[in-house]
């Protein structure tokens, strides 16, 4: 989106659901690719700003992600909970007949989170995103899905998600990537169930068939299905929620997929603001995920 549009406002009503990944995986059909209405013929990200407005943080539904992502019961969301209900709004502009690379095939390699101050079971929560840093990298061309959270006119969470779509580089330009700490992960080793992805899935909205089913995720071009990466990134959290302030931001680079059912060490140093921490192959040590925390 160039810097001089002015975007047009939309809301999103409802949280997507079955129909909303049936149209994100149109467009890699081959043949219903080439439909008008599914063909892919943007260059630029569109000039949209989508919303959610005054979405309710429940009980009942913080706990769902709570027991799914290993966060204790409390009175206040979890760290990435606004994530979660910031979903439909990423399938909503990447399934915009607009926007120009397909939902499905796109890698999502970092999240950063910065919460400015928790959110209490009970508030309502007003969501807006939009993209922005379309740019060209080694490995494909990437982009930023920015998102705002509020509380009246109070910005209580911000995200930033970036996205690859891979296809021709630019040996001219870098990787998108951010640099993290390599680690050596000597923390517990947490062992996911084949029925992870399909978890997750239901209390997130994310039903991207990457992560539910072998012959799913095989039809993608994966081995086998493999978890989210907002998953792993939330069980992270968990693991140091009692070490975090109120008022924090957490960085992650998403590496090396788990297969499910798969085991995944976790590691965590301190560092100058905060801690760095890692999720490895247990047994080979290659990273997962890549982290920091930094206290605001």
């Amino acid at each position: 989106m160039a810097a001089d549009d002015a975007p047009t406002v939309r809301v999103v009503e409802g949280g997507g659901g079955l129909g909303t990944m049936v149209k994100a995986a149109l467009p890699v059909v081959p043949g219903v690719n080439l439909l008008p209405g599914v063909k892919k013929t943007g260059r630029e990200l569109p000039a949209l700003e989508l919303r959610r407005e005054d979405v309710q943080v429940t009980r009942a539904e913080v706990d769902r992600y709570a027991a799914v992502c290993g966060f204790p019961n409390k009175d206040v969301a979890p760290v990435p909970y606004l994530h979660m209900l910031a979903f439909p709004l990423h399938m909503a502009l990447m399934t915009d007949a607009a926007f120009p690379f397909p939902a499905i095939g796109s890698v999502h390699l970092e999240n950063s989170i910065t919460q400015h101050r928790p959110v209490a079971i009970g508030e309502t929560v007003s969501l807006s995103l939009t993209a922005d840093n379309l740019r060209n990298s080694t490995k494909g061309r990437a982009w930023d899905m920015n998102v705002t959270g509020t509380v009246g006119d109070e910005v209580v969470w911000e995200s930033v998600s970036t996205y690859l779509r891979v296809g021709k580089g630019d040996k001219e330009n870098g990787d998108p990537g951010t640099s993290f700490t390599a680690i050596e992960a000597k923390g517990p080793v947490w062992s996911l169930p084949e029925s992870l992805g399909r978890t997750y899935g239901a209390v997130s909205g994310d039903r991207n068939p990457i992560h539910l089913y072998p012959l799913t995720a095989k039809a993608l071009g994966f081995p086998r299905h493999i978890a989210h990466g907002m998953w792993s990134k939330a069980r992270c959290i968990a693991a140091l929620e009692n070490r975090l302030p109120n008022a924090v931001r957490v960085e992650v680079g998403f590496k090396k997929p788990i297969f499910l059912p798969g085991k995944a060490q976790f590691g965590t140093e301190p560092n100058a603001a905060g801690w760095d921490f890692a999720l490895v192959n247990p047994k080979s040590g290659a990273p997962h995920l890549l982290g920091r925390t930094t206290a605001l």
